[in-house]
């Protein structure tokens, strides 16, 4: 077996062996028994753009029953609203568009950017975000300071065009980003890239830091964002009593101290099911409603009523200037209006997390015991190394495997997010190679949901299939360490 001297020779030698390893990879279905006719048609998440979450018979119903209906879209942001207020109480308002993404951009203009009107020279502002994992959605809307994280995720995830030229960052805008306390930083992958690895992440020595830059770059403050996942992977191992990360409940009142808006991006959670934005304290929460909740592709924002009403104008749902109050029409963001079928999906799909709420958690206890249960059949010097996680708030589980790189040992092979984009995660690639569509994995986390042939028409996870998956992913994790050399 090879010993590797430096981490950057196991990674050559992946990728100069690929090939080889994913036509064993390709045996691995067949090994197990796993049913021929679900390749290619199951996955491990529906949490991904590339593969939206399936719909429930009764959300699909929903919309087929008032598509040739008429009724005004108008009616149906009421209803919306009205729902969320049902659950978080009248001092908080939503508003809904096309997805998630739509509405983190929408945030940020309204929200953080500096204003194109008026006399005079226009000033600059600077909205504060941890140097965390998906940092490239909520981190990405501003230029990136200190100058030496420029490049930090500038092929793919927020700079698209040659040379960034169409990418999303915003006039006069700059984000600043902090690294945690107890976050590893090393480069892995092979395209060998930074990877954010957060399960050491010390809440409170990290918000100390935050509040510091805050202090240093206050003159130019408008805003701070983070992502809204609970998990440990994700720096939020330390919570309060109620379950609410220590970290974002430390955000949320530096956001209050500087009386500017804190954006959470908790696109794969489920409203009502996920950390309770009244008792996070932040002003904002965005969702990606055709994830983990089941509904047809859009973004949801449910925030305080002073937050939404700036974004309801800029997308055209606040009411006629002639005094209307209900209204959806054009306005400035009017590119990202939802669509009547897309309201008639989230309306009933809020019904359901109102109503059922429970099953949603059901399932993720159930696909938790699986996970469980399966990652016990790998090599016991790697499975000392996991920390498996439920996660109620977007109804999946989190495989982290940073700690099998502890003591200086070289564990289980970590692909960086450029790995992801550029094809060359041999865990996400490797799953597609035994039909098996993948799913979020890269910086030594693996992020599992339901929604691609593991739950039924009515939203009961089916066993079966997903013990079939996660058995094909512990078989090639295996695998993958065995040619890697860290296995004998």
């Amino acid at each position: 077996m090879a010993k590797w001297t430096f981490k950057m020779d196991m990674y050559k030698h992946l990728a100069d062996t690929r090939a080889q390893l994913f036509e064993e990879a390709k045996k691995i279905p067949k090994s197990i028994g796993f049913p021929e006719e679900l390749l290619g048609k199951v996955g491990l998440t529906g949490t991904v753009s590339e593969n939206h979450g399936l719909l429930r018979k009764e959300i699909s119903k929903a919309i087929e029953a008032g598509a040739r209906t008429p009724m005004s879209n108008a009616t149906l942001d009421w209803e919306v609203r009205r729902l969320v207020k049902s659950y978080y109480g009248d001092a908080y308002d939503a508003v809904a568009a096309a997805t998630c993404e739509a509405l983190l951009y929408v945030s940020f203009d309204v929200l953080a950017a500096p204003p194109i009107t008026g006399r005079g020279d226009n000033y600059r502002a600077r909205y504060i975000a941890p140097y965390e994992r998906h940092a490239h959605h909520q981190a990405s809307y501003g230029r990136p300071f200190p100058p030496k994280y420029k490049d930090l995720y500038a092929d793919r995830g927020c700079t698209a065009g040659e040379l960034g030229q169409s990418g999303k960052r915003l006039s006069n805008l700059e984000t600043v980003l902090v690294p945690l306390v107890g976050a590893k930083y090393d480069c892995h992958g092979i395209n060998y890239h930074p990877c954010t690895m957060m399960l050491g992440v010390d809440a409170r020595k990290s918000a100390d830091v935050i509040a510091k830059e805050a202090k240093r770059h206050e003159a130019y403050l408008s805003g701070f964002s983070s992502i809204g996942y609970t998990l440990p992977g994700y720096g939020h191992k330390e919570t309060d009593s109620n379950g609410v990360p220590l970290l974002q409940k430390s955000i949320a009142q530096l956001a209050k101290d500087y009386n500017v808006p804190y954006i959470v991006d908790n696109a794969a959670a489920l409203p009502f099911n996920c950390t309770d934005i009244r008792e996070l304290g932040c002003d904002l929460m965005l969702f990606s409603m055709d994830k983990s909740s089941g509904a047809p592709t859009s973004g949801l924002a449910i925030g305080t009523e002073e937050i939404i009403v700036p974004l309801a104008r800029s997308l055209g749902v606040h009411g006629h200037r002639f005094g209307n109050p209900l209204s959806h029409g054009k306005a400035a963001y009017v590119g990202v209006d939802p669509g009547k079928e897309a309201l008639l999906g989230l309306i009933a799909t809020l019904k359901v997390l109102l109503e059922k709420g429970d099953d949603y958690k059901q399932t993720a206890d159930t696909w938790y015991d699986i996970v469980v249960d399966e990652f016990s059949q790998l090599d016991s010097g790697l499975r000392e190394g996991l920390v498996i996680s439920k996660d109620h708030n977007s109804c999946g589980v989190e495989v982290n495997y940073e700690n099998t790189w502890a003591d200086g040992k070289m564990g289980i092979p970590i692909f960086s997010i450029e790995d992801m984009y550029a094809g060359t995660s041999l865990l996400q690639t490797g799953m597609r190679k035994m039909g098996i569509i993948p799913c979020i994995s890269y910086d030594a986390n693996i992020r599992m949901s339901p929604g691609l042939g593991t739950v039924d028409e009515n939203g009961k996870l089916m066993e079966e299939p997903t013990r079939y998956i996660v058995r094909a992913l512990v078989r090639f994790v295996d695998l993958l360490c065995r040619h890697a050399g860290v296995l004998e």
